[in-house]
């Protein structure tokens, strides 16, 4: 990657990814993992890379701490990563709280090239220039360069102990400033009851709390910008016209409990051909006769049956789909490109932006740039999930007018004025201008306490490779 040009028409690469297999199996799976990761890296060469992990630790934090900090020690010091200088990780480890923990990792990469980049303290709501690694953890809540919440119990009763919620970060390249939101929503707890609707009452349950998070960060605490929501939204197909269509000539056989009247299966099959079955259906199993139907093309005959962002329209959007269902792949090394039959495959996890934030990737992609959006490691076992990627550029001259100094306070004849200047297509209206790179930087963490002993904690500063 050496000689990469700096901003302006910087590279930008937005990962999602749930890891909680890796954790739950680190020693077959987690090299692979990195291996796919590190040639998406390689082959688009980002001056920016962000990385949103969910269920970061597997099921069992506690008993996956040493695989987490080897994990974050290897991210932030391999060959691979040598040339990205500074970071910022923010890791939930706080799996004592059931009302804060969230299991979310959010990792950022600056690559040496890239001069002028900023983010934004929520708690000063001003600027800092990004210097260094660092690595927060344990009590997010009081980092104030980030957002970070959970959601309410009662969103998803269902779940006696939830880890769904959100964390945000905002930044500033090359006088674009941007939000970058990690997401895990709701699942669907049961295949039988996401069967029973249309939409089901799972999908209901995620739009009210996707709905919550747009709200939050597009109040009036904060100036707007452009925002990225990329994380596990969860979103399923519209599970009983995906049953239909591939069941329209079968007959259903329904399966209660001997000791009460609960439909626990249901078995479809063809009306002729010995009756073979086609698909069964139990809480927790999905077992269609073809799996090839959500490879074929890609699977894209079945994005009709994928519907939950039509909701949020006007408040999110995406690149064209030309990946199949991200989930639920097996776990069996040797069967990297075959789902579980656990649930119907979707597209659960994805690159979401804001009309602004499209027309800024849309720009460079006029300008011959043109933007990826794809998944991670197709033939290759990469736990349940698939990571999904969209590597851009920022166009250059994507912000129009842009002055030379930023939202510094001044004293003029005793008044107090704060500077702004239009940020065109890049933040959608007038904004506080991101700061100069005359700006101090903000201290660095590197005289904090380790906060556990033996692991990568709280304000924990961490050499890069060259260091080492």
């Amino acid at each position: 990657m050496a000689g990469r040009a700096a901003a302006p028409g910087a590279a930008l690469l937005l990962v999602t990814a749930n890891v909680g297999s890796l954790f739950d199996d680190p020693e077959n799976l987690q090299n692979n993992w990195l291996h796919e990761f590190y040639q998406v890296v390689h082959a688009h060469t980002p001056h920016f890379m962000a990385l949103h992990c969910q269920e970061f630790g597997g099921k069992n934090y506690e008993a996956s701490m040493a695989h987490v900090d080897k994990f974050v020690k290897e991210l932030l010091s391999s060959d691979a990563m040598k040339e990205y200088n500074r970071a910022r990780v923010y890791l939930d480890e706080n799996y004592r709280s059931q009302e804060h923990f969230t299991a979310l990792g959010s990792f950022y990469f600056l690559h040496e090239s890239l001069k002028n980049i900023y983010q934004f303290d929520f708690q000063a709501k001003k600027y800092r220039k990004v210097t260094g690694k660092e690595i927060y953890s344990d009590t997010l809540e009081s980092t104030p360069m980030l957002e970070k919440e959970k959601f309410p119990q009662h969103y998803f009763p269902e779940c006696k102990w939830s880890r769904k919620g959100f964390l945000r970060t905002r930044w500033c390249i090359a006088d674009c400033a941007f939000d970058l939101v990690n997401i895990h929503l709701f699942h669907d707890a049961s295949n039988l009851v996401a069967w029973e609707s249309s939409p089901s009452l799972y999908s209901g349950i995620r739009h009210k709390a996707l709905g919550y998070v747009l709200d939050r960060i597009m109040d009036q605490r904060f100036e707007k910008v452009a925002y990225f929501v990329f994380g596990d939204f969860n979103f399923r197909l519209d599970a009983k016209s995906v049953v239909e269509t591939l069941c329209t000539k079968a007959t259903m056989q329904t399966v209660r409990a001997a000791d009460s009247s609960e439909v626990v299966k249901l078995i479809f099959r063809e009306a002729d051909n010995d009756h073979k079955v086609l698909l069964q259906l139990e809480k927790k199993l999905f077992d269609y006769i073809n799996q090839e139907v959500f490879h074929d093309n890609n699977g894209t005959a079945l994005l009709e049956f994928d519907k939950e962002l039509a909701m949020f329209r006007d408040q999110l959007q995406e690149l064209d789909i030309n990946f199949p269902p991200s989930y639920p792949y097996s776990e069996d090394r040797s069967r990297g490109r075959q789902y579980m039959n656990t649930r119907c495959p979707a597209w659960c996890d994805r690159v979401l932006m804001s009309p602004a934030a499209k027309e800024l990737v849309l720009r460079a992609e006029s300008e011959g740039e043109l933007a990826t959006y794809d998944h991670i490691g197709p033939d290759v076992c990469m736990g349940d999930h698939k990571p999904v990627f969209l590597a851009f550029h920022l166009a250059p001259g994507a912000v129009r007018g842009a002055a030379t100094e930023g939202p510094r306070d001044r004293q003029t004849d005793g008044q107090t004025l704060l500077h702004r200047v239009v940020l065109g297509v890049c933040l959608g209206g007038p904004q506080p201008f991101c700061p100069s790179s005359s700006l101090p930087a903000v201290p660095t963490l590197r005289s904090l306490p380790t906060a556990r002993h033996g692991s990568l904690a709280a304000g924990t500063a961490v050499p890069s490779a060259s260091e080492h």
